[in-house]
């Protein structure tokens, strides 16, 4: 069993892959109530749990 650090590359670590990172930007759409613009679907904002958590806030203040 492996467990991944808030910034662990979660592409590098082979955990995602181009499908699931679209479907965990419509489930953070959803979840959060917000929209993610095509111009911040940049893999510097999903490549870890930092950048996720980071785009969150920023949409949601």
């Amino acid at each position: 069993e492996s467990s991944v650090g808030d910034d662990d590359n979660i592409f590098e670590t082979g955990l995602v892959n181009s499908l699931f990172a679209l479907q965990l930007v419509s489930f953070i759409e959803q979840e959060f109530d917000i929209s993610i613009e095509n111009e911040e679907l940049d893999i510097q904002h999903f490549k870890d749990i930092n950048s996720i958590a980071s785009l969150i806030s920023k949409k949601l203040s």
